[in-house]
């Protein structure tokens, strides 16, 4: 009988241990500390179909969590590429948004539809620029900025004197260009500095998408010929750094996670240490999701920043912002700046219901310029921010 169950456990064991190499196969990183459910770990794409190589001794994990005055580093090799690998290759960032422009058009062209409509008639009545008021206001863009519009289509409409449509529609162009701030610098800060990368924080609330949009970056970047290092600094949110960890795969950025429910700012000083040590030329950092009604969870929020200033400075906090949330983006915009100094804004979600308009709130109220625009579920639908397609795409 001792021989059966001792048969039996051996039967069981063989089994458990198959099934964990096949799952280890299985998965496209490579971890490069052991014990990951204890410290921070760095993962890497490779290939489905190599062979993992044996993981170096794990490193002992911080002893205790990093604050502003002691921040206990841990030690982890640089990322290397391996031999075999295929990965995606993201298009240029140049010309997306021009691209992209007819899904735009398709989805906010109501808004030009409807301004062009009243702007057509043969003689405006202070009812019809009531009307177009209306129309500007539902899109989101302000009182102010509708106020400036409105004045100037007058003006204009009657030195013109024309019902022609395409006149009209350029006339209706050039003015939503002029409220979009086509000065404003809306350059990533994603250029490699002499001895350290780019550091890029992406901060908003829950569910504006901000590890989707970390994802997007990383792929405008390399298909802009640029190295990047991903930090999962988003220890809160179940799978969160599992998401983040997959958008690096399928491009070839390696991603440096926490343990669950770990200090986020250690996970975001060790990737900016590790992005340092491997001479990458940005790293992006991703981190959770947060009301902009908490102040302790804003306090936090700013104390992650202070803890990668230890390593390195940032270079632009990204805001990401939901563009169907309306003007309660605007309150957004102003919490989060309060608490890490946003530089700029990702407006995701313009593909659906969303209110074009807020592009301009954002940017008239807080000075803060939109940087990128989400405009699809796609991989490769971020583009950079250009006011006058923009413009063309609201109008249809």
């Amino acid at each position: 009988m001792e021989f059966v169950i001792i048969a039996v456990a051996i039967v069981v064991l063989a089994l458990l241990v198959g099934a964990g190499l096949l799952v280890g196969r299985g998965r496209r990183t490579t971890r490069l500390d052991d014990d990951a459910a204890a410290g921070t770990t760095l993962t890497r794409p490779r290939p489905t179909d190599v062979v993992p190589p044996a993981a170096p001794p794990a490193t002992a994990p911080p002893t205790g969590t990093p604050t502003d005055e002691d921040v206990v580093p841990v030690d982890l090799p640089p990322a290397e590429p391996e031999p075999g690998l295929v990965f995606d290759v993201p298009p240029p960032s140049a010309g997306r948004l021009v691209r992209l422009r007819s899904r735009l058009a398709r989805s906010q062209s109501s808004l030009g539809r409807g301004l062009l409509t009243v702007l057509a008639r043969e003689k405006l009545t202070e009812d019809d620029w009531e009307e177009v008021e209306e129309t500007l206001l539902a899109a989101d863009v302000g009182v102010a900025a509708t106020t400036q519009i409105v004045q100037r289509l007058r003006t204009q409409s009657l030195v013109l004197a024309t019902g022609d449509a395409g006149a009209l529609r350029e006339l209706l162009v050039t003015e939503l260009a002029a409220v979009l701030g086509p000065d404003m610098d809306r350059t990533l800060a994603t250029d490699r500095e002499l001895d350290r990368p780019a550091v890029v924080l992406v901060v908003g609330v829950n569910g504006a998408g901000k590890t989707t949009t970390c994802g997007k970056i990383a792929r405008v970047l390399v298909g802009d010929g640029r190295s990047v290092l991903l930090g999962a600094a988003d220890t809160f949110r179940a799978a969160a750094a599992d998401q983040l960890e997959t958008w690096g795969e399928r491009v070839g950025v390696p991603t440096v996670r926490g343990a669950e429910g770990g200090d986020p700012a250690s996970v975001a000083f060790e990737a900016v240490k590790v992005g340092k040590a491997a001479d990458v030329d940005a790293v992006l950092i991703d981190t959770a999701g947060r009301l902009h009604t908490k102040s302790g969870l804003m306090d936090e929020l700013g104390k992650v920043k202070r803890v990668v200033e230890k390593q390195s400075p940032v270079d632009e906090v990204l805001l990401v912002l939901d563009a169907t949330t309306g003007q309660n983006g605007v309150v957004q915009a102003r919490v989060f700046t309060e608490a890490v100094t946003v530089t700029g804004i990702v407006l995701t979600k313009l593909d659906g219901t969303a209110k074009g308009g807020i592009v301009v709130s954002v940017q008239r109220e807080l000075g803060i310029p939109v940087k990128l625009v989400g405009l699809g579920e796609g991989a490769d639908d971020l583009a950079p921010f250009e006011p006058r397609a923009f413009a063309e795409a609201l109008v249809g």
